[in-house]
């Protein structure tokens, strides 16, 4: 299981990261609050958020977070695609509500789980 593979399995857009899409893909952790991620999310978790800021590269760095999941069709602007691109973090989008996104992620997470 690893970024690439779930990437193509539920159709999203890569953003940025695109050298880095074998990195494996531990679980998932749904969230908009920084605070909160920081916090909560472990290493090797894909985060799913409608937040498209740069401050969503840094705490993704610092998490050392699989892939960042952008949903709800938000654009995500060309410099925060860059400093992903410098700080070797994956944007993704899915281009779906965050439930759905959240959704499909899990039955993929335990489809891939379980075989």
């Amino acid at each position: 299981m690893n970024v690439k593979s779930m990437k193509e399995a539920l159709g999203y857009e890569c953003l940025s990261g695109e050298s880095w899409l074998d990195r494996p893909v531990e679980g998932a952790y749904q969230s908009d609050l920084l605070s909160d991620v920081m916090g909560k999310a472990q290493a090797g978790m894909v985060w799913i958020t409608s937040q498209v800021h740069k401050n969503i590269v840094a705490v993704a760095s610092l998490k050392e977070l699989s892939a960042i999941v952008a949903v709800n069709e938000r654009k995500v602007d060309p410099e925060v695609i860059e400093a992903a691109n410098e700080e070797e973090v994956v944007i993704l989008a899915s281009g779906k509500p965050a439930f759905e996104t959240g959704g499909e992620l899990y039955c993929w997470l335990s489809e891939a789980k379980n075989g």
